[in-house]
């Protein structure tokens, strides 16, 4: 975690937050539109029974393209330096995000998309302040980061049930094909993470990492915010 935030902004790390910005927004404005296409909501709606393959495979495609939950993980998995770190934190964000999606689809919890949306987005921005010291900084402390990601996890989880009750799916199988959403989910997740890691593992390796980790963190918040507000702004304009 950075805490001398002065030693890690000087001019050309300045010069980062301005390359890296519009590629982290067009990233985030890219997830606002990872809701499941209209070719694969109707042809899964048309399924009648258990479809695992199916499932599974629109579970890893929307967690690639859902650049928001990607995002957040980016920032959870920034500074650790063991696997069994790396391991715990996912593993507590994927208990979260399994209970909600599979309760918020079972127990047909109505919330709002673009509220739950929002939460995430904030999620993104609250791990980024975390890793730049922000709130030992700011506020004197530091807070739990094991239960910040699982409560994180349930708003993903959350967010993903919003956009399965969308498909109108069949209750022939549903219990089948929610997990198997689930599977697709977390083998999608850690696919992205492996590619994430491997480039983390690397770059903490290289001079630049301490100087231009203050910076990337900082693009990832203002990535984080803009979700954030586009979520707030749909929310009102559909109130």
């Amino acid at each position: 975690m950075l805490r001398d935030w002065d030693r890690f902004l000087g001019p050309r790390q300045a010069w980062l937050v301005v390359a890296l910005l519009p590629l982290l927004v067009i990233g985030a404005s890219t997830a606002l539109g990872h809701a499941i296409s209209e070719d694969n909501a109707s042809y899964v709606a048309a399924l009648d029974g258990p479809a695992i393959p199916a499932f599974t495979y629109l579970g890893a495609k929307h967690m690639v393209t859902g650049v928001d939950h990607l995002l957040f993980l980016v920032g959870v998995v920034f500074f650790l330096h063991r696997l069994k770190d790396v391991l715990l934190y996912v593993s507590l964000f994927t208990l979260g995000h399994s209970i909600t999606l599979l309760f918020g689809v079972l127990a047909e919890w109505k919330v709002d998309a673009y509220v739950v949306d929002a939460i995430i987005g904030l999620s993104v921005v609250y791990k980024a302040f975390e890793n730049m010291g922000g709130f030992e900084r700011v506020f004197g402390f530091t807070p739990n980061t094991r239960a910040a990601v699982l409560v994180f996890g349930l708003f993903h989880g959350l967010g993903l049930a919003t956009k399965v009750q969308e498909l109108a799916l069949s209750d022939n199988g549903l219990v089948t094909n929610l997990l198997s959403f689930n599977v697709g989910v977390e083998l999608g997740q850690f696919s992205a993470l492996a590619g994430v890691v491997g480039l983390l593992l690397w770059w903490r390796r290289q001079p630049s990492f301490e100087r231009s980790a203050f910076a990337v963190n900082a693009t990832l918040m203002t990535a984080g915010f803009v979700l954030t507000e586009y979520q707030l702004a749909g929310w009102m304009l559909d109130s």
